[in-house]
């Protein structure tokens, strides 16, 4: 098993980005066209913690090298399975996903959390801290060597899309504050 881990700092809210969280994938993230569809299986807040809980099925394009799928099979489009968690009482968002394709050779699970930091925020100016783990298993059998070469190009790869996930949500975090500022000049300009 090999491990990424990844800490980041958003000069955004908890408000903010567990807002836009929800429009990650969306056409203002130009860093996110591999992802066809994201599906929302199910939604629900807890009665007694106020914590909204949140399935969805994320379908993406990746390009899996020609001999891979020659070699097991499939198609290019693979499947994640995400759970999210949402506290508002804590200001915390957890999201956790594993891989449904080709989970058999391959797992993967990522957990990502967005919360208030502390450390860095003022009252004026509030930063949220992003944190990223995730551990990666190659199943397959046979040789050490060969799973930790696949675990260590896995990781390699994830952090790249790490990278590029990060520059897109930070897109994402630019255009929803431009745009819900310029909704709150329009309903401030209509009380007057």
């Amino acid at each position: 098993m090999k491990v990424f881990s990844s800490k980041y700092t958003f000069d955004y809210s908890w408000e903010e980005c567990s807002t836009a969280n929800w429009r990650k994938y969306c056409p203002w993230n130009d860093k996110s066209t591999h992802v066809i569809a994201v599906d929302t299986l199910s939604r629900e807040i807890d009665p007694a913690t106020g914590i909204l809980r949140t399935e969805r099925l994320i379908t993406c394009h990746q390009q899996a090298p020609a001999w891979v799928i020659s070699l097991l099979g499939g198609s290019n489009t693979s499947h994640v399975y995400e759970t999210s968690y949402v506290s508002p009482a804590e200001k915390r968002v957890t999201m956790c996903s594993t891989n449904l394709t080709w989970a058999n050779i391959l797992r993967v699970r990522e957990t990502v959390t967005y919360q208030p930091d502390l450390s860095t925020s003022s009252p004026e100016h509030e930063r949220t801290q992003f944190t990223q783990d995730a551990k990666i298993t190659a199943l397959c059998g046979g040789w050490q060597k060969i799973r930790t070469k696949i675990e260590e190009a896995s990781v390699e790869r994830f952090s790249e899309n790490a990278r590029r996930g990060r520059e897109g949500f930070e897109a994402v975090l630019e255009m929803s504050r431009r745009v819900f500022g310029e909704e709150r000049e329009r309903e401030e300009a209509k009380l007057r």
